[in-house]
């Protein structure tokens, strides 16, 4: 090996741990003596990262949920439409067959207002009869007492 090899291991060596794969100088060796209001800090953003997390994938799951809640309340909905529906469809029917047996009756009134047509057409006619009688019989009457 020559000298630049060994710079380069030197660089990538902990000094308790021997070879890592990292160069980086916020690397944290976990017997190191190390700053606690730092610990205190990463321990604090772990704890939010993981709310952070958390909540992002709580997110979609309470989605869901409103989700299913509406589509509940859609199904509850739809079933109370359906009731009314059905319960329309049996006053319809009950009114349907009410008509059809209004029907023979309301074809009897038509006959009897048509009956009651003629015999009024007939009564007038009795009456214009009557009324150019009498004033025939007036007229007789009067030729005679002259």
């Amino acid at each position: 090996m020559n000298q630049n090899d060994l710079q380069h291991n030197d660089l990538l060596d902990s000094p308790i741990r021997g070879p890592t794969l990292s160069t980086s100088t916020s690397s944290f060796e976990a017997l190191d003596p190390h700053d606690p209001n730092l610990s205190k800090l990463a321990t604090k953003m772990f704890r939010k990262t993981e709310e952070y997390i958390t909540n992002e994938l709580n997110a979609p799951l309470e989605d869901y949920k409103l989700l299913e809640d509406m589509n509940k309340v859609t199904i509850s909905k739809y079933s109370e439409m359906k009731h009314v529906a059905e319960g329309l469809n049996l006053s319809t029917n009950d009114l349907n067959d009410k008509f059809q047996q209004l029907i023979p009756l309301m074809q009897q009134i038509h006959e009897i207002s048509d009956t009651v047509d003629k015999l009024e057409a007939a009564a007038y006619k009795l009456d214009a009869y009557s009324v150019a009688l009498e004033n025939r019989v007036k007229s007789v009457l009067q030729r005679k007492t002259q």
